[in-house]
């Protein structure tokens, strides 16, 4: 028996398709530098949700869009490469769990600082 559930297997066959999908089959200029950070699976298998991360805070919405502009093309590129019954929808969304970790490291520079201080 396999150590992990059949959706986290499929949602990381997803993720690695699907970033390389973006890297090299999207030619949208406007798409800034993404990151494909994690695939979370809902539990019947017909939705995936690809999170991003975008390197530039400016760039965001406009990748975004055009991610998701392109939820088809990247879903009809994943029905050639995957041998699946049905292949799950796909929607984007911003990770935002970097964003927290740099939070966190930033309070924690500041407690440091001020035990420093006194």
């Amino acid at each position: 028996m396999l150590p992990y559930k059949r959706s986290q297997r499929v949602s990381d066959l997803i993720r690695e398709e699907v970033a390389e999908i973006i890297m090299y089959k999207l030619k949208d200029p406007r798409l800034g530098f993404v990151t494909v950070t994690g695939v979370e699976m809902t539990p019947d298998l017909k939705t995936a949700r690809v999170f991003v991360s975008i390197l530039k805070e400016e760039d965001r919405d406009i990748s975004l869009e055009v991610l998701n502009a392109s939820k088809a093309f990247i879903r009809s590129i994943l029905t050639r490469r995957l041998k699946m019954k049905f292949i799950p929808a796909v929607e984007f969304r911003i990770d935002t769990s970097i964003d927290y970790g740099f939070k966190i490291d930033r309070l924690l520079k500041e407690i440091k600082e001020q035990d420093e201080d006194t």
